[in-house]
């Protein structure tokens, strides 16, 4: 997860504290029940907190932030079909939610290969999440108000951002590789940060593309520029294969 991702996911928690404070939940036990989901030790807990929530209190006015936290929770816990579970419950309830439209767009996309037999089923889908996003960011309204129009304006620029990671690779599913190199390119122009994965990403795209120059100058920023060591490593890897091909290409 990279770092504006990781902020969001703890911008996410201190507001959900903020909103339990400021919007006086109905009795003790939505409290109790609150205060559970905040004091989860680990995903599952929380996961579970955030369940017995919804069912002891379905109309409880934190519906939305608290399935956005059960999206962000297994989405962190690496658990992709719990993530589409309750991405889709928050947007049941909150059908303009262009953070969790992004996460799904991307995580759909991302997942989708090029023999499945259900690829264009769920290319559509994340190509229909990522457009809508795009269409809705610009004028796009807080729907939390513990959140500062600073705090805001990352969560659109982000949720941008991942709409134009899903468009890219859904695209080079495709095999159309000049679209999804103009997509990463927006992603990482959007970006709060700008993301190693994302440039990866990129340069895998280039180096499929046969554009290996283009693919090693992506990947030197990375390893110049990334404090991680696993990214450096994948990026070194890729760089290899691009000096490879390369060198093969002027036999």
């Amino acid at each position: 997860m990279t770092f504006q991702r990781i902020t969001a996911a703890i911008t996410t928690a201190v507001a959900f504290a903020g909103l339990c404070l400021a919007q006086k939940p109905k009795s003790q036990k939505e409290v109790d029940a609150l205060m559970a989901i905040q004091n989860a030790a680990d995903a599952e807990s929380r996961l579970a907190a955030i369940e017995s929530l919804l069912t002891k209190f379905a109309d409880t006015e934190f519906k939305v932030v608290v399935l956005e936290m059960a999206t962000e929770t297994a989405r962190m816990k690496g658990d992709a079909e719990k993530t589409i579970i309750y991405g889709e419950r928050v947007l049941a309830a909150d059908a303009n939610n262009i953070a969790t439209m992004a996460v799904l767009a991307k995580l759909i996309a991302e997942r989708t290969r090029e023999f499945d037999l259900d690829k264009e089923d769920k290319l559509k889908q994340a190509e229909a999440y990522a457009k809508k996003v795009l269409e809705l960011a610009p004028t796009a309204k807080k729907n939390n108000t513990m959140m500062s129009d600073e705090q805001w304006a990352e969560r659109v620029k982000d949720a941008s951002s991942q709409a134009h990671e899903a468009l890219a690779a859904a695209a080079f599913v495709r095999k159309k590789n000049d679209v999804a190199i103009e997509e990463y390119k927006k992603a990482l122009e959007v970006a709060p940060q700008p993301d190693p994965t994302t440039m990866i990403r990129l340069a895998i795209v280039y180096n499929a593309d046969k554009k290996y120059d283009d693919a090693i100058a992506v990947l030197d920023k990375v390893i110049a520029s990334s404090d991680n060591a696993q990214i450096k490593q994948v990026a070194a890897q890729e760089k290899v294969k691009a000096a490879t091909a390369k060198a093969q290409q002027k036999k």
